[in-house]
């Protein structure tokens, strides 16, 4: 069961959104409000888990400092949506996993394949704690940005109330690194990615 911690204004690249900050009984966890979602369905949502390497440091290795900020501008051109921020660093296999995987990504294996290859689960990210925060905001039903077709099921099995597939956010590769992992996140885990754009 979360428990609200605090809330307030915060203003962004993409404009100005309220930040709210969540206890789950064992990290915390973020739900960044655009607009007025409260009783409302079909809100454009994006559940992103923390990437230090990206986020902090502009790793060029993946692209998930990206994919927060194009969610987050367009949610905001669209007037309202919610972006939910979880503390699953390592597709929640831990920093420790992350960076152990990088060698034997530059040795040819896919994420998924190097988690497993050191003895992780490729996905270990689960997320109640979302649909909890969603029912905490009113939030009635959710349109996913994503091009992931496995995190869907996940997030409907775990409760979100889903009204439709996706929304893809397309993102252009910029360099050799990020177009091999487009090439594995089709091939290994199946992303709906274009041929030259990603999620």
């Amino acid at each position: 069961m979360i428990i609200e911690l605090a809330r307030g204004p915060l203003s962004t690249q993409a404009g100005e959104w309220i930040h709210v900050l969540y206890w789950d009984g064992m990290r915390q966890a973020i739900a960044m409000v655009y607009g007025d979602v409260a009783n409302r369905t079909e809100v454009l949502c994006r559940v992103h888990s923390s990437c230090i390497t990206a986020h902090v440091f502009l790793s060029i290795e993946c692209d998930c400092r990206e994919q927060l900020e194009i969610t987050m501008r367009y949610i905001a051109q669209q007037g309202a949506g919610v972006v939910i921020w979880l503390d699953q660093e390592g597709r929640a296999n831990g920093m420790m996993a992350h960076i152990a995987s990088q060698e034997l990504k530059r040795q040819g294996l896919s994420q998924s394949a190097a988690y497993e290859k050191l003895g992780y689960p490729s996905d270990a990210r689960e997320y109640l704690t979302a649909a909890e925060i969603l029912q905490a905001l009113q939030v009635k039903s959710i349109v996913v940005l994503t091009n992931n077709p496995n995190k869907i099921r996940v997030l409907r099995d775990a409760g979100l109330p889903l009204v439709e597939d996706s929304k893809r956010v397309q993102i252009k590769p910029t360099n050799a690194l990020l177009e091999k992992q487009y090439r594995d996140k089709v091939a290994v885990d199946g992303h709906l990615i274009d041929h030259d754009s990603s999620e």
